[in-house]
């Protein structure tokens, strides 16, 4: 007679560990219940598949590299009223994805860009997709240095595997040349073939106090701002006024 570490070795050679993990609770769950042959047989697939998908998700998360964990679920409109929870949330049945759209929210500092970005991109991931964040130096600093290793094309290549590209502080510190030239690269890669969020404090039409080559400028612009969601956002500085409340 098999033992129950014998099938759930058995499963688990067959990389079914989902169910082997849990086959002795699973099975004690299916005599209580007094379920079929034929439930029996669904609950541990639903199991299975419940488990790979938690597993990818996780894994997703931690490829993302998010730098801090902001969910939509944390985030004050009553602070942030120059942007709706409704208009948000029209974001959430994700067709900006499937359309190869943008999304850019524009707005100074402290006023909750980052954070809606990235709780968008822990839903993006929720539902299925695959994310990438960096910030705008970082992705800069990133390429220069595949483009000194000879890894341009590939590094570029690996980042358009990714189905939404998170760039945040877009326009916080100036570009150097091969900074612009390279992320025109990525950019021109990413064009009506995957989806950038977008965070910047600098509106388009100042964009040359970010680009110091209008050449550049101009078709990169371009590419992020046709087919997107653009959102202005104003107000003051959350992070600011929760300190400042703090020692009053």
């Amino acid at each position: 007679m098999s033992s129950i570490d014998s099938v759930a070795y058995k499963y688990r050679s067959l990389c079914l560990s989902g169910i082997a993990e849990q086959l002795e609770q699973l099975l004690s769950q299916a005599e209580a219940n007094d379920v079929s042959y034929l439930q029996f047989a669904e609950i541990l697939i639903v199991h299975e598949h419940n488990q790979r998908n938690s597993k990818r998700i996780e894994q997703n998360r931690k490829r993302a590299a998010f730098l801090l964990h902001k969910t939509l679920e944390e985030f004050d409109y009553r602070f942030q009223t120059t942007i709706s929870k409704r208009e948000v949330n029209s974001l959430l049945n994700f067709d900006f994805i499937d359309t190869r759209e943008n999304v850019v929210f524009i707005g100074p500092p402290g006023v909750g860009k980052t954070h809606l970005a990235i709780g968008i991109g822990l839903k993006v991931i929720d539902a299925g997709y695959k994310v990438y964040f960096n910030t705008a130096l970082g992705l800069m600093e990133a390429l220069e240095l595949a483009e000194l290793k000879g890894e341009l094309k590939k590094k570029i290549n690996q980042l358009i595997k990714f189905d939404v590209l998170i760039i945040d502080e877009w326009g916080y510190l100036p570009m150097n040349q091969h900074g612009m030239h390279n992320l025109f690269q990525l950019v021109n890669a990413l064009y009506e073939y995957r989806s950038i969020i977008l965070t910047t404090n600098k509106e388009f039409t100042n964009c040359n106090e970010f680009f110091i080559d209008d050449n550049i400028a101009v078709p990169i612009v371009d590419r992020l701002i046709h087919h997107s969601h653009i959102f202005m956002l104003g107000g003051e500085n959350y992070r600011l006024k929760t300190k400042l409340n703090r020692c009053g």
